[in-house]
Order: C-alpha cells, then structure tokens, then sequence
C-alpha cells in the first residue's frame, strides 16, 4: 500500500475559495482562526497521519479488532499508542468550544482535517468521529453539570463517545426499540436493553467511554415520540470527577465485517446500567439528530477521504505499471505506461475531478454551517440552515456513494492485481462500502431531501438556492472561451433539474409514493449539478492564480461538465417516472416464481 499524500494545498484553495473562509474567520470568536493560522495546522496536522496514522491502516485491516474472554477489546498493534498521540496533540478538539478545553476553530477546518485523518486510516479515524458527534448533542442539549463533567475529557479526546440507536428489531426504524429507561429514587434511570452495530462501543484506547443511549420509559408514547436519550457511562463519575465504579454495560460480541476491520462493530448489553437523562423526556430523537447530522456531513466526507487516499494509489501504479502499446495524441507509444491508455486515463480523470468537486461540497457545507451558528445576521444564520439542511443528505448520500464508485474505479486501474489483497487497493474498497449503509441509509437521505427539505418554506428555499446556482452564469460568460462548454452545460442541466423540482414539489403533495420513488435518481441529479457548479467556481477563482493551477481547475471543470454531468439529465426521467412499475410486480413475480401454465 502506497504512503498517503495529504492534499493540503487543495483543501486550502477550497477553504479559501469555495467555503468562503476569509468571511468565517471574520466572525465573532474566530480571531485567532485567521488563513495563515489554518495554513499552518493542516500542513502540521498532514504530517501528524501521514507518519502517525496511516502506516497502521493495513495492519489494522489484517488484524483487525478482537472481543477476549472477559469482555474487553483490544484494537490491533499501534492503535492505541496512535490514539494517545492524537490525544497529546489536540487535533481533534480544534473546532469545538474553548470554554471546554477546545481550539475554538470554525467547523470547516476541523471537517478538512477529520479528511485527512480519515483518508489516513478510516477504522481508526470513526473513534473521533462518533466522539465529535456525542459531544455536539451535549453541547447543544446537556445540563450545566453535564457539560462540565464530561465534555472536558471528550473534547481532549481523553473519554470517547458512542451513539446507540440500533438494536436487533430496529436499524432503519428507530420507533420500534424497546430498551427500557426506569426512573430511580435517585433521579437517574435504570437502562435495560441490547444495542448493535455500535462502533467503538468497546476498545482499549481511551479509559472511559460515553455512551449515548436511546430508549423507552414506562408508559411512553409508541414510537419515536417516545423515545429519550440517556448518557451511560462506562465507568460511573465520581462527584471529584474520578472514575468510579464499573456500570452495567458490556460488549456481547462484535462483528466480523466486510471492511473497517481495524473498528470494532459492537454488541453491546446493558443491564440495569445507570443513566442520565439528556434533556426533557421523549425528546431523544432530536437529541440524536444533532449528532447523526454532524455525523451526516463526515460520513460523506469519508467518501472523499477514501477515494484520495485509493486515487493516489492507483495513480502511482499507473505511472509504474507498463503494459502493451498506447494509442496517445500523434502516434503510439510502445511498452508504454498504463498512464498512457487513454482508457486508464478516462479513470483518473474521473477520480481526480470527482474528488475536487466532492471535496468542494463537503467543505462549502460545512461553511454553511459555520455561518449557520456564528454570522451576527440572524436572516443570514437562518438561510445558512436552510443551505445546510438541502445540502446534509445530498453529502452523505453522493458523498458515500461515489466513494464507492471511486475506489472500485481505482482497484480497476490496478487490473487482476487490485483483485488481490497484497497490493491494498481493495482494503479501500471494502472499507467504504459501509458509508452508504450507516448513519441513516442512502435511500432515507433521498426520502429526507423530498420529504422534508424541498417543502421548506413552500420550495422557495430549494427555488432559491437553484437561483444561485445560476446567478454564476455571468462570471463564466465573461470568462472566455474556455469556459463555453461548461457555461452551455451547467445552464442545460439547471433546467433540466428545475423542471424536475418543480415536478417533485408538485407530486409530492398529492401523490408522496410517486415523489419518493424518485427520490434517490432526483438526489444524483442535484448532486450532479452541485458539483458542476462547484468546480466552476473553483476554475473560476484559480484563473487568477498561479498558471499550472488555473489549467488544473479548468481541465477538471471541462471534463466533468462534458463527460459527467450529461448523465445528470438522465436521471431526470427516473426521478419522474412515478411508483406504478416499481410496484407492478409482487414478490413471487420478483422472485420468478408464477406458475406456468
């Protein structure tokens, strides 16, 4: 497996021109956030996994985690040292609170460097990231004494932190759990149930973990209107802040997965384990959504840290591996480099604009969301949330599942030999596969984005944004004939994705089946568009610049206007076409099982 390149230079050109960083770090608190500032702790933070963390992703897959006799974990060679450093250097705290033991940075840069973590080593890199998630939902919805009683640890990385929804009966439809929460004398509550798939539910790398739990009290309303949310800590918390006694939790099991070998899945069993209410009862689920929102955002940027870190793989293979005669510009080129196949070079353009306009997304996002919080126009805070609530399952759902394409992309390029564990190109693949699946599935991001974000204020927020998108028609009609082919061909697809709103907004009120049948083809559609525009900006702002950089951002703008977003047009025509063929058939039809007479 190749060494990892962090692409710093490229997530400060998106920082700068893309998420609108100078504007955030202008805010109020984010004085000391200035660019140079930021510049320097990606490049130190690059450094940080490229030397620390990734030289144990492959042991970590071949390893992987393991439950011993009585009941612990042990995460493979060098996590757990890994983590310590990671502790000792504060990375992952940067973008949380001061008040907390955090760097006070926006949110925008701590995403850029959870991408590089990520790309670095994903199985380790999901410590931190359930951990951020759990801190947001104590920020925004634990008591004073909670917060000061756990965040510190949490936000140092010190304590790690869980999300619990999951249990056997209930993956997709959380109202159907039935862990109990009885309330105690005491004022906390007695937490009884199984949970699964809970990553980092149990490990080795930190002393204690905080577990936070849905689950039902008595005589709750069925359904998610029922459902609280409890902190269960491994250890209980001594008044001193010391670590007391054990809790009633432990792990049963854990799984043997596809990929992310290096993270343990776990099953974990509470026995009236001791737990404290987080908020107001029956608010659990919008508890839990601030974490899986934040969770959202970094699972799609998982895709893009997967297909970095598979793209620079199966580039220097391509350099190195030479094979048969090249048909290139003029001629051809005996025992040429596979680089030089013009197919092969079909692929890592797609992967290397893919990658960018991704990169893009997830990071303007991420800007909105800092807006979102921090900018002193409440108008401007609302239509931030806004952007960032369309743009949420957009992330997630293209992010993931071009993750998926990309690296299967980037095994091809290695031939029989990406087939082949030795070389690593696979560990990426399988490793990501997992990303379309949790953190709410590809197929409910789809459902989110019709079912709840179009109707935002009527569609005019949709409208609005879809306006936007447009208004960069000027800039690249005054930008040269370079520009001509992606000016005709974002304004083409625009249109296209306008009539197709339009017609989901329409249908969605009267007919929610057919909307929602096209639910996931409209979804590619707007992402598509998204990232042409995205990668307009950036060609845009890169012509200016230094010269290599410019061309780069151009090739890779033209390239993907004329040879991916095409197919944006036609996802229009599934996303459109209604429920009546989907539901046509039943389930011995789809089986072939209809006698035959």
């Amino acid at each position: 497996m190749s060494d990892y390149r962090p692409p710093v230079s490229d997530l400060l050109f998106v920082l700068e021109h893309i998420a609108g960083y100078e504007e955030i770090a202008g805010f109020p608190g984010f004085e000391h956030a200035e660019l140079d500032t930021v510049a320097g702790l990606l490049s130190e933070a690059g450094e940080f996994v490229a030397e620390v963390i990734a030289p144990i992703n492959r042991q970590g897959d071949i390893q992987g985690a393991v439950r011993n006799p009585d009941a612990t974990v042990t995460t493979p060679d060098g996590f757990k040292d890994a983590y310590a450093k990671l502790v000792d250097t504060g990375w992952g705290s940067l973008p949380f609170p001061e008040e907390f033991g955090g760097g006070g940075f926006p949110a925008v840069v701590g995403l850029a460097i959870q991408e590089m973590l990520t790309s670095a080593n994903m199985a380790f890199a999901l410590a931190p990231l359930l951990t951020q998630g759990a801190i947001e939902a104590l920020l925004h919805y634990g008591s004073d004494e909670q917060k000061k009683r756990y965040l510190p640890h949490m936000v140092a990385g010190e304590w790690t932190g869980t999300m619990n929804l999951t249990e056997p009966q209930a993956g997709s439809d959380v109202g159907a759990l039935v862990t109990k929460a009885v309330p105690r004398d005491d004022g906390t509550f007695g937490i009884t149930g199984q949970k699964i798939f809970i990553t980092y539910g149990e490990h080795d790398m930190a002393e204690q973990i905080v577990h936070l739990v849905l689950a039902r009290t008595p005589g709750a309303p069925e359904g998610t209107a029922g459902i609280s949310c409890f902190i269960v800590p491994k250890f209980l918390v001594d008044d001193d802040g010391t670590l007391g006694e054990r809790n009633g939790v432990k792990v049963l099991s854990i799984e043997h997965k596809l990929g992310i070998h290096g993270s343990p899945t776990c099953v974990m069993e509470y026995d009236d384990a001791t737990g404290y209410l987080i908020g107001d009862l029956n608010k659990g689920m919008r508890i839990m959504f601030v974490m899986m929102n934040t969770a959202r955002l970094g699972v799609g940027t998982e895709g893009v840290a997967l297909a970095e870190r598979a793209y620079q793989q199966s580039l220097e293979y391509a350099r190195t591996r030479r094979q048969g005669t090249a048909v290139v510009p003029g001629g051809t080129e005996a025992d040429a480099p596979i680089i030089d196949h013009p197919d092969v070079r079909r692929m890592l353009m797609t992967q290397k604009s893919c990658i960018a306009a991704l990169r893009s997304l997830m990071l303007y996002n991420a800007g909105q969301i800092d807006r979102s919080v921090h900018h002193p126009d409440a108008g401007a805070r609302d239509r931030a949330a806004e952007v960032v609530g369309l743009l949420t399952p957009i992330c997630k759902s293209l992010g993931t599942d071009m993750g998926n394409e990309l690296t299967s992309l980037a095994l091809q390029i290695h031939g029989g030999m990406g087939f082949i564990e030795d070389t690593g190109a696979a560990q990426h693949y399988r490793d990501i596969r997992i990303a379309a699946i949790y953190e709410g599935t590809n197929g409910i991001q789809a459902a989110d984005l019709i079912g709840r974000k179009l109707g935002v204020r009527g569609g005019a927020s949709v409208t609005e944004f879809l306006a936007q998108l447009r208004e960069l028609d000027a800039e690249l009609a005054d930008a040269g004939e370079g520009f001509a082919s992606i000016r005709s061909h974002l304004l083409e697809q625009l249109d296209r994705l306008g009539g197709t709103t339009d017609w989901m907004l329409r249908t969605g009120v009267g007919d929610p089946a057919a909307a929602l049948s096209g639910s996931s083809p409209y979804l590619r559609q707007f992402g598509l568009v998204v990232l042409a525009w995205l990668l307009a900006k950036g060609a845009l702002a890169a012509a200016p610049l230094d010269k290599t950089l410019a061309e780069t951002r151009l090739v890779m703008a033209r390239f993907f206007a004329e040879q991916l977003l095409p197919a944006a047009g036609g996802y229009a025509a599934a996303a459109t076409a209604g429920a009546a063929d989907l539901f046509a058939l039943d389930a011995g039809q789809l089986a072939d099982l209809v006698a035959r007479e």
